[in-house]
């Protein structure tokens, strides 16, 4: 398993180009979001997927598509 699944805080910092003390609250949220949903998190990381889709990095939803 070279590519992990979960990034790091200091990921999250360095590809939003935030402080990581901010990267930490972002993480938190999304973890906090994940778990209403009944996922299983990881305090300090934060699942890559649901991180891309969460922020502007993300594929186009296709809501998004359409109004292009």
């Amino acid at each position: 398993m070279s590519e992990t699944t979960f990034m790091k805080v200091d990921e999250v910092a360095e590809e939003l180009g935030v402080s990581k003390s901010y990267a930490y609250k972002i993480v938190q949220k999304l973890n906090a979001e994940l778990k209403e949903q009944g996922f299983l998190t990881i305090s300090g990381r934060v699942n890559k997927q649901y991180f891309m889709e969460r922020t502007c990095y993300g594929a186009i939803r296709k809501d998004r598509k359409e109004r292009l």
